[in-house]
């Protein structure tokens, strides 16, 4: 089994047990914070681990943007969190950088390291919502800051097959590419 199954298949019986006994807001909080805090360490060192100095960049600058849009977007929209806590609820930043994570870990490494890291950061973003600390759309909202920098700054190793999402005024899809 190589080093990087091994690390996401141990995100996820981590990740999948817990939100069974998550009956509070902070055992929510608790979890998305494991979520996006766990992918963000994967995302840069698994390039780290594999000596992917060109993946360690990518996930830092998908990352960094994501966060730097979240902040943005928390200082020019006023919203209060359902908790009332404070009001930057919009968008959700762990979302952002948990899809983020995702997105890169996704396009540098393929489906087997992307699917099980977007179903964490998935559960990430349900667990903001439960935590109460974001509405549905402050988390729909991070997931597409997180999806877009992911996109934007990461290249494939392999780009022998890609899938490549798209989105238009009649519908969307998924396109595959293969390079033979």
């Amino acid at each position: 089994m190589k080093i990087s199954q091994f690390a996401m298949m141990y995100l996820l019986v981590l990740f999948a047990a817990a939100p069974a006994n998550a009956i509070s807001d902070n055992d929510w909080d608790t979890i998305s914070d494991f979520g996006a805090y766990g992918l963000i360490g994967t995302a840069l060192l698994l390039p780290a681990v594999r000596d992917d100095k060109e993946g360690v960049y990518q996930a830092a600058y998908s990352i960094g943007s994501a966060v730097g849009i979240s902040v943005v977007g928390k200082a020019l929209v006023d919203e209060e969190r359902p908790d009332n806590s404070d009001n930057d609820s919009f968008p959700s930043g762990h979302t952002a950088n948990a899809f983020a994570s995702a997105t890169t870990l996704h396009r540098r490494y393929g489906w087997q390291v992307g699917f099980p890291a977007y179903a964490v950061a998935t559960l990430t973003g349900v667990a903001r919502e439960r935590a109460r600390k974001h509405h549905w759309y402050d988390v729909l909202a991070g997931a597409v800051i997180g999806t877009a920098t992911g996109w934007f700054f990461t290249d494939a190793v392999n780009d022998q097959v890609e899938l490549v999402p798209w989105v238009d005024s009649q519908g969307g899809g998924v396109t595959l590419s293969m390079r033979l």
